[in-house]
């Protein structure tokens, strides 16, 4: 069984995968395949790079706090510096791109004071704080491909209340960070690795799904290795009061996997509405967003796209993490 044989699989299973004991063993009877086979392959796939991980993708501001960061760089201290970054353990996101902030970087953790704490060791290394542009508001965060007829459908986003957490949940959130261990029993084994029954465990994280808390659990698929080698994140300076309506406009564009609102910094940073396109190549990214503005009447906003010319770091967030 070759890559593109198991394509369809992981496809179909980048949200709904089974919440049980052998998840595996359902998904290879789904397939018409040999557990152990099935799990040879995805452990082949996620040594290529293809497949990132198995686990779930939290609905933003949930169970831990995230902010979007940019620095402005000189492109002779971009690369060490983008090194230095991608090993602070809040960061999961990484990315160079065109623009004078040519640095741009994702950081997760449990609180807003962790966050602070990082931003501000960042300021000190670099010599510069950083654009700190938290999520305001969401109208399509996702990101799953639709490789083909059963994948993820494209869906609006609800974003559920937070849940209350406890020491025991978030004892699970760490060890969910690295995704499912690729065996017969990996549910087992990570109620074993963070203190929890199985049963209950696995009651937790469908009451999560259930609630939107979880927003998908499954295959996360790494948009480079299928062939999305360039994305760009397409920015636009509207009036606040606009904001809402024109992003719920670009949040149903089918060209677009992420769209949300976040804060304005003057002088240096004006824009408030964000979207990422995933394209093949940079030319296709700046075709696409340029297709996507003319589609909107977005033409004649303030608006700047920012293509991506280099990945430092893509990984799942780290929730647990709390300094």
């Amino acid at each position: 069984m070759n890559a593109p044989a198991l394509l369809p699989l992981l496809d179909r299973y980048q949200r709904g995968f089974p919440l049980q004991p052998r998840p595996f063993a359902a998904l290879a009877q789904d397939a018409g395949l040999d557990e152990a086979a099935l799990l040879q392959q995805l452990a082949q796939h996620q040594q290529a790079g293809l497949l990132s991980r198995v686990g779930a993708v939290f609905a933003p501001n949930t169970v831990g706090c995230s902010t979007l960061a940019a620095l402005a760089l000189p492109p002779a201290q971009r690369d060490t510096v983008a090194q230095w970054i991608s090993q602070l353990p809040e960061v999961n996101h990484n990315y160079a791109r065109e623009h004078r902030y040519n640095l741009w970087f994702v950081l997760t953790a449990r609180d807003r004071a962790a966050l602070d704490r990082t931003l501000r060791a960042i300021t000190q290394h670099c010599g510069q704080a950083p654009l700190d542009l938290p999520l305001e508001r969401e109208y399509h965060i996702d990101l799953g491909f639709a490789l083909g007829a059963h994948g993820p459908a494209r869906r609006r986003t609800v974003t559920p209340a937070s849940p209350q957490l406890d020491a025991a949940d978030h004892r699970l959130l760490t060890a969910l960070q690295d995704g499912l261990p690729l065996e017969t029993q990996p549910f087992l084994s990570l109620a074993q690795r963070c203190g929890w029954e199985e049963s209950a465990l696995l009651q937790r994280l469908q009451a999560w799904q259930d609630s939107g808390v979880i927003r998908r659990f499954g295959f996360i698929l790494r948009h480079h290795e299928l062939g999305y080698r360039a994305n760009a994140m397409c920015v636009w300076q509207v009036p606040d009061a606009q904001r809402d309506s024109i992003g719920q406009q670009l949040a149903d564009d089918a060209a677009v996997n992420l769209c949300y609102g976040r804060p304005a910094r003057l002088p240096h940073w004006p824009y408030n509405l964000f979207c990422m396109l995933h394209a093949a190549d940079p030319a296709a990214a700046h075709a696409t967003a340029l297709a996507l503005s003319q589609r909107h009447g977005l033409e004649a906003v303030p608006q700047a796209v920012l293509v991506s010319t280099r990945r430092y770091t893509q990984r799942g967030a780290r929730y647990g993490h709390t300094s």
